[in-house]
């Protein structure tokens, strides 16, 4: 079995990018149509997939401090810092925070950028402060204090920002504060705020990407599984239409779900495309194509009842009928894989036709 953490990929995949295409009128066009790697687990002190991102300001670009700046904002603050024999140094200004590595930002720093946040009305600076908070949640230290001081509600708030680039960073922050069991603890009350950004943001979008990989950290563990329980369908939708990043995205959250046997009555019986079947092809992706072929790996798995097998065949539409029942198009297509050049593929081909 497998499972997987965030990660990145590059080209465009099998189905053609749509451009800024609703969510919600793709679900239209297509309803009624129709093993992962090994489970990571997340431990406390571990920083798992956290991302740092090179946007922020760090110490090797540091230029002069300009009016109206994150700087010069709180540059009126001061903070307290202690030297190598653990005394107490001179008061050093806050506006120092921007020009400090992620791991080296103190307590203070951490408030004083919330403060900030919340009260800034400028979306510009917003965004810079989710940079930095987001990589300073790199860190396991961070993580716990951001918690501590009230951080994931606040910075969760901002899932609803009007501005889209204030609500990707939002979603980084989210996704770094997410490599922490006690933090996924307090943000999985935003699940269906992350499910509905996705549906209603343009395919291919960096918030739907975004949105995704906070998703496929949530799903990591079972803990958190059954609040997917309604968003397969969207998920299954939105990978025959997205590109080939978005793709391996979706792949990733389907198969953390497909790892527990939990989750199987609902994912077989969820409406799925007709032409997902058609993804089982040489000219698909190689990342793509693997980590479809582990999805049908978990789904195999999952063995029903002779009665259970018979209801769900009367579910034309469901995600047993399309890739699972004996007369799935997915059978026929599945031996074509052997002669696929990629030597995991063809493996794992071999290990689903036994």
């Amino acid at each position: 079995m497998k499972c997987y953490v965030d990660c990145r990929m590059g080209e465009d995949g099998l189905i053609p990018r749509l451009g800024n295409v609703n969510m919600k009128a793709i679900l239209g066009i297509l309803a009624g149509a129709g093993a992962s790697y090994g489970l990571y687990k997340l431990l406390r002190g571990r920083g798992g997939d956290a991302q740092i991102d090179k946007a922020s300001p760090g110490k090797s670009n540091v230029t002069a401090v300009q009016p109206g700046s994150l700087v010069a904002k709180v540059s009126g603050f001061n903070v307290v810092s202690k030297n190598d024999r653990g005394n107490l140094t001179t008061e050093v200004a806050s506006g120092e925070i921007l020009s400090k590595s992620p791991g080296s930002l103190e307590p203070r720093h951490l408030s004083m950028l919330l403060s900030l946040l919340q009260s800034s009305p400028n979306p510009a600076e917003r965004r810079e402060v989710l940079i930095t908070l987001g990589n300073a949640a790199a860190f396991t230290v961070n993580q716990d204090l951001l918690r501590e001081f009230g951080g994931l509600h606040i910075i969760a708030g901002f899932l609803s920002d009007p501005s889209p680039d204030v609500r990707v960073q939002t979603l980084n922050a989210l996704n770094n504060l997410s490599m922490n069991i006690r933090n996924q603890e307090q943000l999985k009350i935003y699940v269906p705020s992350v499910v509905q950004l996705i549906e209603m943001s343009p395919v291919n979008s960096d918030l739907q990407l975004a949105a995704l990989r906070l998703l496929t950290n949530l799903t990591i563990t079972d803990d958190h599984q059954h609040l997917m329980k309604n968003s397969i369908t969207l998920l299954l939708s939105l990978l025959v239409v997205s590109n080939e990043v978005l793709q391996i995205q979706v792949l990733k959250v389907l198969v953390n779900l497909s790892s527990n046997p939990d989750m199987m009555d609902d994912i077989v019986q969820t409406q799925a495309p007709a032409s997902l079947v058609l993804l089982f092809d040489g000219c698909t992706s190689s990342d793509v194509l693997l980590r479809l072929l582990f999805f049908v790996g978990n789904l195999r798995a999952w063995r029903p009842s002779a009665q259970v097998a018979e209801a769900l065949r009367r579910q034309q539409d469901s995600l047993y009928c399309v890739l699972l029942d004996s007369s799935s198009q997915f059978h026929s297509r599945l031996p074509l894989l052997l002669s696929h050049p990629d030597e995991e593929i063809k493996a794992q081909v071999a290990r689903l036709l036994t």
